[in-house]
């Protein structure tokens, strides 16, 4: 049991660090055109990101489907940019269910990649064990649980910004969206892998 909650800890750990902020940036940006009104639409997305996150990190973890991790570390801040571009395209005012479903459907995607992003650093940390499903769930649930923490604080900076400074909602998810953008174009170009 106190191995499974190091496992917890260290999927949490990985997560919130600061240094590793391509995460952060990409819950970032998944959340910022929602509110606490929307919630619904925010647990749809990550309840759907979740179970694709660790739908990819079991297949690596077991070797069903191993991906290049050159390929993976540059995807991730594709993902990160797509999302925020995203974000500034489509109006989140709309109640379309075809908007809905599709940023289901690119989040899964984008979840997968995610999740074979993580795998990488998690078979290092278990190389050499025999049991690898407890900690693949510790590793899991800590991972689930710093995206609930990021979430929850984008929606609360949402919530602030939006009451009681009455910034606009569109206003507040194109600057956010921007900066993200600005933020993540550098890892592209970093990770690029030609």
């Amino acid at each position: 049991m106190q191995e499974f909650w190091f496992y917890i800890k260290l999927g949490l750990q990985h997560v919130l660090d600061i240094n590793a902020y391509d995460h952060i940036l990409f819950l970032a940006a998944l959340a910022l055109p929602f509110t606490f009104k929307s919630w619904k639409n925010v647990l749809l997305l990550a309840t759907v990101f979740t179970f694709t996150h660790c739908l990819a990190l079991v297949f690596s973890v077991y070797e069903v489907l191993v991906i290049d991790a050159s390929y993976i570390e540059f995807l991730i801040p594709v993902t990160i940019v797509s999302t925020a571009l995203f974000n500034l395209v489509e109006s989140r005012d709309r109640k379309d269910d075809k908007a809905i479903w599709f940023h289901v459907l690119v989040t899964g995607i984008f979840g997968l990649v995610h999740g074979f992003g993580f795998s990488n650093y998690f078979k290092m940390m278990i190389m050499g064990e025999e049991d690898k499903f407890a900690p693949l769930l510790g590793f899991a649930g800590g991972i689930e649980l710093s995206q609930v923490v990021i979430v929850l604080l984008v929606l609360m900076l949402a919530y602030v910004v939006q009451t009681i400074f009455k910034v606009k909602q569109s206003l507040f998810v194109m600057v956010g969206s921007i900066l993200i953008i600005l933020i993540t174009l550098p890892l592209i170009y970093e990770t690029f892998p030609f």
